[in-house]
């Protein structure tokens, strides 16, 4: 009668131990490790033709039939390898089965690395001789290196994820804890194994157990490299912004013209609307809009030689747009109950009724800077209200919409004059007119009003944003 698990996977890498582990794993009775059963190169071990009566040839046809194979074996609990290069057709299968036991095999990414080096240059991959032990120095590639960091910690970031999501847990061992009986037969009671190992497996030795210094031809140079690393990420801007998804719906296609606006709210969608509808000489209900997924695939392949782009606005002027025309008035189309909460909660001194006479320029900046405060917080998760896609960061709506598609252009809206004219050309229009700013409502232009106080709140609201487009102070 099985546990917990059907069958177990082990999370790894080259050189973290994994061999050595599916030994131990292979001692215990009722245990069978079936090697890098999805190695795109081999099938379970090198020189091998089949896996459970699954040919190579089966496998890389239909992953799930050998998937099925090691999960039905009737001889006791069957798992295997898994490593980021392997096939990922299978991955989702794994990771979002309950019923797959999940072993995350972890070892310090500069000693994987350099024991790597070694076995590519030695040819010598396992050692059951210590006699026959061939010696090498590796030759540290920061480039490389970094690399390979990549690569392992984006594949265990994905795991991770996965697990999160799914409600599971994993059995976490680093490669320090292969050598530690009881973490063995801590693994196989986890497992829902009844046999329990006695001792560890003697057939795999250790190949490097040097230190790094005595296994490096350049140490020092490898020493400076990993100086340089921002190991614990110091530099990361936070981001606490939930995530978003591709507002399909919204994006906007030409009458005639193949291209695709994916707009982000509170940015020059009136001007690129109009720019359209200029292009084929149209009113704006001609425009395609309210697209499916389903739908915008069926454009998209109808119209090959479509275009789609994207146009990004100043963080302050954007936030700037926001405060005048959703949250200063009333009435339809603005944001009543996020305006009172403005009000209310953080103080935000907003005429009742507006336009109101009283309502100065100083009342203006005071307001707004208090907005931009509450965007800050916002985006922070310091309040209790959403974070509305007006005011998201406009690095965290690109993410949204690679969900779906990327644009093949991200313009700046200072550049629309510059960018989007050769864009509908490459789309086939022989000559594009210029597309035309749209002034928003406001009491007080941003230029009446603009500081560098504003400039740094909006900064400390919007880092993420003048980061990754590159925006310097506005004007």
């Amino acid at each position: 009668m099985r546990g917990s698990f059907d069958y177990f996977v082990i999370f790894a890498e080259m050189r973290t131990g994994s061999n050595f582990l599916e030994s131990n794993l292979n001692a215990l009775d009722g245990v069978t490790c079936h090697g890098e059963a999805f190695n795109p190169h081999f099938i379970g071990y090198p020189n091998r033709d089949d896996l459970l009566g699954v040919t190579r040839e089966q496998r890389d046809d239909r992953p799930r039939r050998l998937l099925r194979a090691i999960r039905k074996e009737a001889e006791g609990l069957n798992g295997f390898r898994f490593f980021h290069d392997h096939d990922p057709r299978i991955l989702p299968d794994l990771l979002e089965d309950p019923r797959c036991a999940k072993i995350v095999l972890t070892r310090n990414p500069a000693e994987s690395y350099v024991s790597w080096k070694i076995a590519q240059d030695t040819g010598q991959w396992k050692l059951t001789n210590v006699a026959k032990r061939k010696d090498s120095l590796a030759e540290f590639d920061a480039a490389e290196f970094e690399a390979h960091l990549a690569q392992v910690q984006e594949f265990q970031i994905l795991v991770q994820h996965a697990l999160q999501t799914t409600g599971q847990t994993a059995f976490y061992i680093g490669y320090e804890d292969l050598n530690d009986l009881d973490v063995m037969n801590g693994l196989a009671g986890w497992l829902g194994v009844d046999a329990r190992l006695e001792a560890l497996s003697k057939t795999l030795k250790r190949q490097n157990p040097e230190p790094l210094s005595a296994k490096v031809a350049n140490f020092a140079q490898m020493q400076d490299s990993l100086a340089r690393l921002d190991r614990f990420n110091l530099t990361r801007t936070p981001n606490f912004e939930p995530r978003r998804g591709p507002v399909v719906p919204t994006y906007l296609a030409g009458a005639k013209t193949p291209l695709l606006y994916l707009p982000i709210q509170s940015g020059p969608e009136a001007a690129v609307a109009n720019w359209l509808c200029a292009l084929d000489g149209v009113g704006r209900d001609a425009l395609k809009t309210r697209f499916t997924q389903g739908s915008l695939r069926d454009w998209m392949a109808e119209r090959p030689a479509h275009r789609s782009f994207t146009v990004i606005r100043h963080p302050l002027a954007r936030a700037h747009a926001v405060f005048c025309t959703r949250i200063l008035p009333t009435g339809e189309g603005t944001m009543g109950r996020i305006r009172r909460n403005l009000q209310r909660a953080h103080g935000v001194a907003l005429p009742e009724d507006w336009p109101d006479a009283s309502y100065d320029r100083d009342a203006h900046y005071a307001a707004f800077a208090g907005f931009l405060r509450f965007i800050r917080a916002n985006l922070s998760g310091q309040t209790t209200m959403r974070v509305d896609g007006n005011w998201a960061s406009q690095a965290q709506c690109l993410q949204g919409m690679a969900e779906f598609t990327l644009p093949d252009m991200i313009v700046r809206e200072d550049e629309m004059q510059t960018y989007l004219p050769p864009l509908a050309m490459q789309a086939g229009h022989p000559a594009p007119p210029d597309p035309v700013a749209v002034p928003i409502r406001a009491p007080f232009s941003l230029a009446e009003v603009y500081s560098a106080e504003l400039e740094m709140l909006v900064r400390d609201a919007y880092e993420r944003d003048y980061v990754m487009f590159g925006f310097q102070d506005w004007g």
